[in-house]
């Protein structure tokens, strides 16, 4: 997910959490290519956790930009 907007643009905290995120999306991917293919729809949650904390994020962002105009 890479931000695409100027409004996007992450503090060095929200940078730090989406990269931990990530971080774990990746182990989880790693995790899932050990394990059977049931258990593959991991990765697949992962990544659909990670893209709606991102979605998330950037509402919060253009909430807070229009309370403030």
């Amino acid at each position: 997910i890479i931000p695409t907007l100027p409004s996007d643009k992450l503090s060095k905290i929200q940078t730090l959490k989406l990269a931990a995120r990530y971080i774990d999306f990746l182990y989880q991917v790693l995790q899932s290519d050990e394990l059977d293919s049931k258990m593959a729809s991991c990765s697949y949650v992962a990544h659909e956790r990670l893209s709606y904390a991102f979605s998330v994020w950037r509402m919060e962002g253009a909430w807070s930009m229009s309370a403030s105009h």
